[in-house]
């Protein structure tokens, strides 16, 4: 698995549970819905996301 694979299972994870919790558990889990997209969105124009140097530690392979 590559570190571009291994952010969108994060990334769409993290949504579905958010999503999830927020429904039946409690509204403010929404706002982790909310974080992973402003997340996804200023990695779109900088390249660089706290998850990719996480993965690149544990050593996944680049593109």
């Amino acid at each position: 698995m590559t570190i571009n694979e291994a952010l969108r299972f994060l990334a769409g994870t993290l949504v579905l549970f958010s999503i999830l919790m927020g429904h039946f558990v409690h509204p403010y889990w929404f706002f982790l819905t909310g974080f992973v997209a402003l997340n996804l969105i200023q990695s779109a124009f900088t390249k660089w996301c706290p998850a990719m140097w996480f993965f690149n530690v544990l050593g996944l392979k680049k593109d």
